[in-house]
C-alpha cells in the first residue's frame, strides 16, 4: 500500500478524538476474575515470552493474515465506518470503575488485518482474549448488514479513555498499521507516531508493518498508569513491544522497549517514527490563499544532539519531495514541535491546530550512531500528512539480526526539556532586494533577492546590557547573503536578524542555510536550519511589478 492510499484512510478517521515495564504489580490490585469482554480460554503471558515468539517468528517465512471482509464492511464510508460505537457498557475495565478504560475499533473499510485483543490478570498473570463479537458494537446509522458478520473478524485497533469522560473523549489511539495517537491537556489530536518504519525513502516500497496482537495489563482502580504488550508483524521484521503508558493530567507519556528482529535485510529501518503535517507557515505561503493564515499540525523539527547542540529546523512543504538527514550519535531527543498555540495564528475552528500536541523523543538506551532523518512531501491540502521523520542507525540491518531500543514519548503542548539558550521563536520570508518600508509599490527591487527573518527569544536576551553587540554567524550552502541588521524587538523581549538571500547562477538546487547568533565568543542561541528552494531563473520576478533589465549583482 502506497504511503498516500495509507494516509488518507487513517486521516479519514481524524474525528476521533502504571506499571513498570516487563513486570506485573499485584500490590495494590483487586483480586478479580476475567472482565465479561475476554472471555477466551486463560493462558500465561509475560514480556520474555512475547520477545522469545517475536524472535522466532522473524525466521519462518512471513503470512499476510489480512483478510477479505464481508461486502458490507469492505464498502464503507469514512461517515459509516465512524458510526460504529463500542458499547461503553461493555468495555475492556468497565468492571473496574476505575481511572481508565479501553474500547476497541471494528474492522472495515481499509482496515482488514484482524488484530487479537487480550486482558492480562496482574495478579496470576493470565491472558484471555477478546474475541470479535457484534453484541459489542451499535451500528446505528451505519448502514452495516449484521447478517454478515460471521466469526471472529478481530478488532482494527483500540483506544483508551480516562476518567472523568471515561465513556466520552479517547486520550490513546492505536488505529492502522502501526499507527498511534495520543493528546495532551486540550484533547486535541496531532501528528501520530508508529511502531516502526521501513523504507520510508528508498530505493524499495515503502512497508508498513502492522500491530497484530495486544496485551492489557489490568491498572489499579486508581491508577492513570498502565502497560500494554504489543507484537509486531511484517515482510521485513517482526517486534515485541513493551508501552508503559501514564496518562497524566496535561499530557501522556510513554515509555517503550522495543525489541526487533529482521527477516531479511533492510535498507532503511526508522526507529520511533512520526508522521505530521505542514501546508504552510510564515515562511512557506504558496498553500496559504484560504482565511487561515497558517495550516500545520507541527512547525519544526527540534533536535537536541548528543554534543549537546539545539536545533531548530522548521519544516517545509516543499515543491519536491526532500529528504534530508543529520547524523548524531546517541542523541538526547528530538521531536517534531508545534510550538504556537494562538488561535489567532490560525484562525481555524474546525481543526483547532492552536491545540495540536508536540511529540519528543527521549532515548532511554544508547542509540550508538545514525542520524535523525526527515522526508518532506509536497501537499496541496491539509488532509495527508507530508512529513515524516526517524532515527536511523548507521550500520545496514541484516537479515537474522535483532536490535533493542528504549525511548520515551512525552505528548505535551511542547517538549519536556528546553535549551537554556535563546530559541528561535519564528522564521518569516518574502521579497528582497529593498530598504524596509519601501516595498510594494512603485520602488521595486532592480534585482531579485529572498528576505529573511528570524526571530530569536528566551535565554536571557532580554537581561542582555542596552548596546551588546550581538553577531549572527551565518553560512550559506549557494549564492551569497547580504543587507544584514539585528533588531532589538521590546514586543517579544528578544532580537530579530534579517539579512538577503542573491543567487549567483541559474541553480535551482535548495539552499541550506545555518544560523546563530552570538556575542564575542559566547552562543546566545540554538541553530537554526533551514532550506530554501529558489525559483527557476525564467520565474525570478515579482508579479504586478514593472520589470528590470538588471541582471544579478
Amino acid at each position: 500500500m502506497h504511503r498516500r492510499d495509507f494516509l488518507k484512510t487513517s486521516m479519514a478517521l481524524a474525528a476521533y478524538t502504571g506499571l513498570p515495564i516487563g513486570t506485573f504489580y499485584a500490590g495494590s490490585i483487586l483480586a478479580q476474575e476475567a472482565p465479561d469482554a475476554a472471555n477466551g480460554e486463560a493462558e500465561r503471558f509475560d514480556f520474555e515470552t512475547l520477545k522469545a515468539q517475536a524472535k522466532a517468528l522473524a525466521g519462518q517465512p512471513y503470512v499476510d493474515t489480512r483478510q477479505t471482509l464481508p461486502p458490507t464492511l469492505a464498502g464503507m464510508t469514512p461517515l459509516q465506518f465512524n458510526a460504529i460505537q463500542y458499547d461503553s457498557n461493555r468495555s475492556l475495565w468497565n468492571e473496574l470503575q476505575g481511572q481508565l478504560d479501553v474500547q476497541f475499533f471494528h474492522v472495515g473499510m481499509g482496515f482488514r488485518q484482524p488484530v487479537r485483543m487480550y486482558n492480562v490478570n496482574p495478579r496470576t498473570g493470565e491472558a484471555r482474549e477478546v474475541h470479535f463479537r457484534p453484541d459489542l458494537f451499535n451500528y446505528d446509522n451505519s448502514g452495516v448488514d449484521k447478517s454478515q458478520l460471521t466469526g471472529d473478524l478481530g478488532f482494527a485497533g483500540f483506544k483508551v479513555f480516562k476518567a472523568p469522560q471515561i465513556d466520552k473523549y479517547d486520550i490513546v489511539s492505536f488505529l492502522g498499521a502501526s499507527y498511534f495517537r495520543a493528546v495532551d491537556k486540550t484533547q486535541q489530536y496531532g501528528l501520530s507516531a508508529r511502531g516502526v518504519a521501513i523504507d520510508s525513502y528508498s530505493n524499495q516500497p515503502e512497508e508498513f508493518p502492522d500491530f497484530t496482537k495486544f496485551w492489557f495489563v489490568q491498572p489499579a482502580p486508581r491508577s492513570t498508569r498502565f502497560t500494554v504488550y504489543a507484537l509486531l508483524d511484517s515482510p521485513s521484521v517482526t517486534g515485541a513491544y513493551a508501552f508503559d503508558i501514564d496518562c497524566l493530567a496535561d499530557r501522556v507519556v510513554m515509555a517503550i522497549d522495543a525489541h526487533l528482529n529482521a527477516r531479511r535485510d533492510i535498507t532503511q529501518l526508522g526507529i520511533a517514527p512520526m508522521t505530521s503535517m505542514f501546508s504552510c507557515g510564515g515562511h512557506e505561503r504558496r498553500m496559504c490563499d484560504t482565511l487561515h493564515p497558517e495550516i500545520h499540525d507541527s512547525d519544526r523539527l527540534a533536535m537536541w544532539r548528543g554534543n549537546e547542540e539545539w536545533i531548530c529546523r522548521p519544516l517545509n512543504n516543499p515543491p519536491h519531495i526532500q529528504f534530508n538527514t543529520f547524523t548524531d550519535t546517541n542523541p538526547k531527543g528530538f521531536g517534531l514541535v508545534q510550538t504556537d498555540h494562538d488561535f489567532r495564528t490560525y484562525q481555524d475552528t474546525v481543526d483547532w491546530y492552536n491545540r495540536r500536541p508536540s511529540l519528543w523523543v527521549e532515548p532511554t538506551t544508547p542509540w550508538g550512531e545514525g542520524a535523525i532523518s526527515l522526508l518532506e512531501l509536497p501537499t496541496t491540502g491539509e488532509t495527508l500528512d507530508n512529513i515524516v521523520s526517524f532515527w536511523t542507525p548507521k550500520e545496514p540491518v541484516k537479515a537474522g539480526q535483532s536490535l533493542n531500543f528504549g525511548y520515551k514519548l512525552h505528548w505535551s503542548d511542547l517538549p519536556p526539556v528546553r535549551t537554556p539558550l535563546a530559541q528561535v521563536h519564528s522564521t518569516r520570508s518574502g521579497i528582497g532586494g529593498f530598504v524596509e518600508g519601501w516595498a510594494p509599490g512603485e520602488h521595486y527591487p532592480h534585482v531579485w533577492a529572498r528576505r529573511f527573518s528570524i526571530d530569536f527569544t528566551g535565554g536571557g536576551l532580554e537581561l542582555l546590557p542596552e548596546g551588546t553587540a550581538i553577531e549572527p554567524v551565518l553560512s550559506v550552502s549557494n549564492g551569497r547573503t547580504q543587507d544584514f541588521h539585528v533588531l532589538k524587538i521590546p514586543d517579544t523581549k528578544g532580537y530579530r536578524v534579517l539579512f538577503d538571500w542573491y543567487p549567483t547562477d541559474d541553480s535551482v538546487e535548495p539552499v541550506n542555510m545555518r544560523l546563530f547568533i552570538r556575542t564575542a565568543d559566547r552562543a546566545l542561541s540554538e541553530t537554526w536550519l533551514y532550506q530554501y528552494f529558489p525559483p527557476a531563473p525564467e520565474k525570478r520576478n515579482y508579479p504586478n511589478w514593472p520589470q528590470s533589465n538588471t541582471k544579478w549583482g
